[in-house]
């Protein structure tokens, strides 16, 4: 039986099974549209058009084999340029590769990875000039800045293709973590002009996230690779294990209980209490010492108990209000 060779019609209908079937076509849709500065320019538009079309269909194919993969906006940067170099059916299947090793942490369900890979950027910086890194904490800039660089490998952020194309070459030859050192090389370029911005996350944010378009990208390659070397990910893990352990609710939930223990109904009665003994051992022992002074004192105490006694029933009163609102918080 002579085997029938697939149509155009063929490629349509899996084209457009593939868009039917899939739960991220309509995101991949929005961000394939709104790519259009990383096509060459003057490109023709019905030539680029149907690299939109076979931009989509490569992404849904990789999702569609991959179910434990999932889409994030940015993804398409990176499977645009493989694209544009080595057309639909290469690019498709070299992505398909990167997409389960590489590029594996930006595709689960959650950013958990990723943030954790960001972890990496203070201490790389820490290590080569702690002046630039003690700045950066005090602005408390955080590293949000480069998460387009990451997990585009710089293709959302660099306008010349040339630099974009030479930049996978390097990344695609080195370990998964080389971008997070190449993001590290860029921000020690810039420490002179980091230094000089004013000390608050605002002014460092938008001076970091604008990448200079004339960087030496040849010498920031080679100090990448040589900071790789000098502080491999293995040396810098509990670092960048700290840094997160310091971000998350759990490592701050002993401050919070102190605090909160500090304002609790009960804690603040047993204080009251203790305040009114203290106040009534220091009247008695002025009625002791003084007693001419007796009618006098009696009042004060009197009063004080009063004030006391009303102070009690303000917070008790309080803590009707609080308790279920702390409730809430601890039992949401």
């Amino acid at each position: 039986m002579a085997l029938r060779r697939p149509s155009p019609n063929d490629n349509g209908r899996r084209g457009k099974e593939l868009r039917e079937d899939n739960k991220d076509y309509q995101q991949v849709l929005l961000d394939v549209r709104r790519s259009l500065r990383r096509f060459p320019p003057g490109m023709p538009d019905e030539q680029r058009e149907g690299l939109q079309e076979k931009l989509i269909d490569s992404i849904l194919q990789v999702l569609q084999r991959n179910p434990q993969l999932h889409y994030y906006q940015g993804y398409h940067d990176i499977v645009v340029t493989f694209l544009l170099v080595v057309g639909e059916r290469l690019a498709t299947a070299l992505v398909e590769k990167l997409s389960t090793h590489h590029l594996r942490d930006f595709m689960d369900p959650t950013m958990d990875n990723t943030k954790h890979i960001l972890n990496y950027l203070m201490p790389i910086i820490d290590q080569v000039n702690p002046e630039l890194h003690d700045f950066m904490q005090r602005a408390e800039v955080g590293t949000i800045f480069a998460l387009s660089w990451l997990i585009t490998w710089f293709g959302h952020v660099l306008s010349d293709f040339r630099h974009v194309v030479r930049l996978y070459d390097f990344f695609l030859a080195c370990h998964p973590l080389m971008p997070i050192y190449f993001a590290a090389v860029i921000v020690l370029y810039r420490a002179e002009e980091v230094l000089a911005c004013e000390c608050d996350m605002a002014s460092v944010h938008h001076l970091l996230s604008q990448i200079p378009q004339d960087l030496p990208y040849e010498t920031l390659i080679s100090r990448a690779g040589d900071l790789f070397v000098q502080f491999p990910p293995s040396e810098l893990a509990r670092e960048a294990a700290q840094q997160q352990a310091e971000r998350t609710a759990a490592s701050t939930f002993k401050d919070f209980e102190l605090a909160s223990a500090q304002q609790r109904p009960d804690t603040v009665l047993r204080q009251r209490f203790r305040e009114r003994l203290r106040a009534e051992e220091g009247a008695k022992s002025l009625m002791t010492t003084k007693p001419r002074t007796n009618r006098f004192v009696k009042l004060a105490v009197m009063g004080l108990t009063v004030a006391l006694g009303a102070a009690a029933l303000a917070v008790v009163k309080s803590a009707l209000e609080w308790a279920p609102k702390f409730e809430l918080q601890i039992f949401p």
